[in-house]
């Protein structure tokens, strides 16, 4: 018996070490999936490092409260499986939203944790329709250079101005 209880243990260590350091989290409800779609999706989420964990509720529970995201303990109701991302946390979402939608799975998302936020499951697929990461740093980079670029275009008006009156000038005493 001690030995059941030691497993259980284990699971639970390991579950609230991998959840302190994970950065998404998301909770799937996989009842209706077969066992053949069910291996599809750890293939595909293997290919991408992203693990996926079956663990029964209870022990998720003592893990979630362990890891200190005892938010995540309202996802915790039914079948349910854990999708662990380390990375990016848009991947993972985006690669449970277009395997949902490409397949046609019943496998529905519950919720997530991000960053210690509790996410519903449209705030989940709102985070999967996000532009790549390159994509948004390009974008913040924009936005930061546009005032720098506007201030240099305004420095440089009354320069080029004086230069565009010193070129008529040239070519006025040249001409006559």
């Amino acid at each position: 018996m001690s030995t059941q209880k030691e497993k259980k243990q284990k699971i639970i260590q390991e579950l609230a070490e991998r959840l302190s350091r994970c950065s998404i989290a998301i909770a799937v409800d996989f009842r209706g999936v077969t066992a053949r779609e069910m291996m599809q999706l750890r293939r595909q989420l293997a290919d991408e490092g992203v693990e996926y964990r079956v663990v029964k509720n209870t022990l998720a529970r003592f893990a979630a409260a362990k890891a200190g995201v005892q938010h995540l303990v309202t996802l915790l109701n039914g079948p349910v499986a854990m999708a662990l991302c380390y990375d990016d946390a848009v991947k993972l979402a985006k690669i449970l939203r277009e395997y949902i939608q490409s397949s046609g799975s019943v496998l529905q998302i519950k919720g997530g944790i991000l960053g210690g936020k509790l996410l519903n499951a449209e705030e989940v697929i709102a985070l999967a329709t996000l532009p790549p990461r390159e994509i948004l740093l390009a974008r913040l980079l924009g936005q930061l250079q546009a005032p720098l670029q506007t201030l240099h275009n305004v420095l440089a008006a009354p320069l080029r101005s004086f230069v565009g009156v010193l070129n008529a000038r040239i070519r006025q005493l040249e001409a006559g």
